[in-house]
């Protein structure tokens, strides 16, 4: 029978090689709900970006929100949620309602 290998004998699980390598990865196909914006409402705090753990929120170059990187935004609804309540700028759709438009899914 052989010994079972200690802690420090075991290979590392769990590395990530990198930052930035969830973008070579398209994510948002798991989405059931959508953040849709409403322009009008929309004051530029940029509160979104700040909160969203997919860095799904894009900003124009001059510091405005410009649009939702649907290829990564996995629905979470942070966004939403931290939009300031006063404003409610961004509210969440089922991703039915869009037919997953503007979703490329990765083939495997």
């Amino acid at each position: 029978m052989s010994k079972k290998k200690g802690w420090k004998e075991l290979p590392f699980g769990g590395v990530i090689p990198g930052g930035g390598t969830s973008d070579a990865y398209v994510t948002g196909g798991w989405r059931t709900f959508r953040p849709v914006r409403d322009k009008a409402k929309c004051v530029n705090c940029l509160t979104c970006w700040v909160f969203c753990p997919d860095s799904a929120i894009l900003v124009t170059v001059d510091g405005k929100h410009n649009d939702f990187d649907l290829q990564h935004c996995k629905g979470c609804g942070i966004c939403a949620t931290e939009c300031p309540k006063k404003i409610q700028a961004i509210t969440m759709v089922e991703e039915s309602e869009f037919k997953n438009e503007g979703v490329c899914h990765a083939e495997g």
